[in-house]
């Protein structure tokens, strides 16, 4: 499967807030953010205090690619042992940012069920998996992050999204009920919706056209729909994205969700 977003950036950080205080934390690692975003693009990180450190940022991919300001190593979010490579490779992580994803877009009568099950495969137990692999050291260390990143979908109900959304609506769930169980050790679980983003490369991620998934009986129905997806009143640019992931990792508060994007924000308002 030629999927670009099989991925996940390491970035080693001094990020104090991340750390809780006491001597109880003095064996604490040096701050290892591991976080998965929409591209290998340097442009789409702008962590605070991180720009042009290159020896602090990895990237692990299903491809690796060359990169200028990011180290590679190979990742693929369905494959048990190579998510176990990737975490030892990676060493002590204190903020996992869960983003490897799959967009689909068209009728769900159209959507044939062996891609509903690489959506979910990467969107849904791709995340499980690679929550769980970070769990048991977070745990021992009684400190950590963990951030999921879903989409503006689990926000209001939106057509032509039903396998996405329903992928991502399991993100949701399992997040906040994460939440509750890994607070007892001092682990934090957040989740980022970001909206919709059209100067991202996401609506590549998918080995499917949106053309063959709208039969000529939905064309009608469609119509103004891709319409509007053409002209949008509001959009989520990378950088937004990119701070909301950087408020949720280092928010110490019981807030759960952190809508990214002006669209996204609009829709968690109405909501």
């Amino acid at each position: 499967m030629d999927l670009q977003l099989y991925f996940v950036q390491i970035f080693l950080a001094s990020m104090k807030s991340l750390i809780p205080q006491g001597d109880e934390h003095e064996n604490y690692t040096d701050h290892r953010m591991l976080v998965g975003l929409w591209s290998g693009d340097c442009p789409f990180f702008p962590f605070k205090g991180m720009e042009g450190r290159r020896d602090d940022a990895y990237s692990a991919q299903r491809h690796p690619a060359p990169s200028d300001c990011l180290r590679i190593l190979p990742l693929d979010v369905t494959d048990e042992e190579s998510i176990a490579r990737a975490i030892e490779a990676a060493g002590p992580i204190d903020a996992l940012v869960n983003n490897a994803g799959i967009g689909v877009v068209g009728a769900f009568e159209a959507t044939p069920m062996h891609h509903i099950r690489k959506v979910f495969d990467t969107n849904t137990f791709g995340v499980m998996a690679m929550t769980q692999a970070v769990i048991p050291q977070m745990r021992e260390r009684r400190c950590g992050v963990i951030a999921n990143v879903t989409s503006s979908v689990t926000l209001a109900p939106m057509p032509l999204a039903a396998a996405y959304t329903a992928s991502k609506q399991a993100i949701e769930g399992f997040t906040g009920s994460l939440a509750h169980e890994l607070a007892h050790f001092g682990i934090r679980a957040k989740l980022v919706e970001p909206g919709y983003a059209p100067t991202t490369n996401f609506s590549q991620n998918t080995q499917v056209r949106i053309e063959d998934l709208i039969p000529e009986t939905y064309a009608q129905f469609a119509g103004p729909i891709f319409a509007a997806f053409a002209h949008p009143a509001l959009v989520t640019k990378e950088t937004d994205v990119a701070e909301a992931v950087w408020r949720a990792v280092n928010d110490l508060s019981d807030q759960l969700r952190f809508p990214a994007g002006p669209d996204a924000l609009a829709l968690a308002r109405a909501a």
